[in-house]
């Protein structure tokens, strides 16, 4: 997403993820979800498959919003 009016907030698994995915929609956001595992399997030193890791990216206009609502998830899962 190089030279794109969307940026990167947030890298986590699948649950993670599908929690933010809802915070931000709660607060109108729509987020753009990009997949680490499209590029490939990966694999740890024993060969065997590593938690898949997706990203989430938002609109630079709604960025400001976007990170409060994931601050806000995270210290709500830290605790």
């Amino acid at each position: 997403m190089t030279d794109s009016n969307y940026i990167k907030v947030f890298t986590g698994n699948l649950i993670i993820i599908q929690r933010m995915i809802s915070e931000l929609e709660k607060v109108n956001i729509s987020p753009v979800i990009k997949d680490q595992t499209d590029s490939g399997i990966i694999t740890d030193i024993l060969g065997t498959s590593v938690s898949h890791f997706q990203e989430i990216h938002v609109h630079k206009d709604e960025l400001d919003k976007a990170v409060l609502v994931i601050e806000e998830v995270n210290s709500e899962l830290q605790a």
